[in-house]
């Protein structure tokens, strides 16, 4: 076994961790501060106060984030513009606007099959638009979470 001297003003106490659900790690207590300014110290120099304060900031930009998609809309069309879709940032349709010149009238049933496939196409013209936009997002925000964790002991 061996001691750690930590540097913490004040009247300090070290003990080792008995739980064995923890990992080993020695806390720290300054008996003149409150409960909130303990210190964890690990063996693998992991802070812990800063990892949640990190997890806590990427908690707030990610809803930061979903609230921007939710309220961002973007469009896709088919046909030279006859077919217009619009969807919000998380893909859902609010708008989808047929060009009057998209209508044959000699021949109802060849413009209906022809509008269907411009409204499939502009509503997946939209939705890739959307894609991009929540990868633009929260593209960030996943690539943190996968190199910081991927940095750390254990995960």
């Amino acid at each position: 076994m061996f001691v750690i001297v930590l540097p913490i003003a004040g009247n300090t106490q070290a003990r080792q961790c008995q739980n064995s659900r923890e990992p080993r790690r020695l806390v720290a207590t300054n008996t003149s501060l409150d409960a909130e300014e303990r210190t964890i110290v690990n063996p693998g120099d992991v802070n812990l106060q800063q990892l949640l304060e990190q997890a806590q900031l990427m908690q707030q930009q990610l809803v930061s984030a979903q609230q921007e998609l939710s309220d961002a809309e973007v469009e896709g069309s088919a046909g030279g513009g006859l077919v217009v879709a619009t969807v919000n940032g998380s893909g859902e349709l609010l708008e989808l606007e047929i060009s009057p010149n998209a209508i044959d009238a000699g021949d109802p049933q060849e413009t209906a099959e022809t509008i269907a496939d411009l409204v499939l196409a502009a509503v997946r013209d939209a939705v890739r638009a959307a894609a991009e936009l929540q990868q633009e997002k929260l593209g960030p925000l996943a690539q943190g979470l996968g190199g910081g964790l991927g940095q750390l002991p254990g995960f």
